[in-house]
């Protein structure tokens, strides 16, 4: 984990936010599309819609059409009105913090609940996406054959103060160097300690 910080010292979001209402909607919006498509979708959505209110002032066709390029737009859309109804409903237009109330909005699976509890509440979280779940295994930290027992042994192997910290380490290796295809392991700096690279 040292030498990955090292490497990446500004791992971070990649999503643009200012506030955890943003960051949920650009979060559902960014599952099976990239962060640079997402932000910039946002940038011009959240010119308009700045809270669950003004969603709902939309109609799921005119979402739609706001998010299209973002791909799955119709049960985006859909899901993005809904969490907002429940919001304005439930939670006087504001966004829950924990992991229970988050994943109970449509749209929102543990990944994008973790996101939320970690980068807009600084709550302790790690989210597992197809690039952390593919890194901890392919490297030999965790040996799992799905995301949720993946997270929950992360959660055990690393220090609760770094997981957050550690699932942008993750993404951002897995995005870099430790690709899908083809992970560039020769210029690697831990694959010394790489159970993949150690199979070669």
């Amino acid at each position: 984990m040292d030498k990955l910080e090292k490497l990446y010292p500004n791992a971070g979001p990649e999503l643009n936010f200012s506030n955890s209402f943003e960051l949920l909607i650009a979060t559902i919006l960014s599952a099976q599309c990239t962060d640079i498509r997402v932000n910039k979708v946002t940038k011009n959505l959240f010119k308009i819609c700045k809270t669950p209110k003004d969603f709902l002032n939309l109609t799921q066709e005119e979402l739609s059409n706001y998010i299209h390029s973002c791909g799955f737009f119709n049960s985006k859309s859909k899901n993005i009105l809904k969490t907002c109804q429940i919001l304005e409903q439930n939670y006087n237009g504001k966004v829950p913090s924990d992991l229970d109330s988050l994943t109970k909005l449509p749209g929102v699976g543990r990944k994008t609940a973790n996101v939320v509890m970690s980068c807009a509440f600084k709550i302790p979280a790690l989210a597992v996406d197809t690039h952390v779940f593919r890194v901890t295994n392919r490297i030999g930290i965790v040996n799992e054959d799905n995301v949720l027992k993946t997270e929950l042994s992360l959660k055990k192997t690393l220090e609760k103060s770094i997981w957050s910290k550690a699932h942008h380490l993750f993404i951002f290796h897995g995005r870099k160097l430790c690709k899908a295809r083809k992970p560039k392991c020769n210029d690697c700096i831990i694959n010394s300690e790489c159970l993949y690279y150690k199979s070669l």
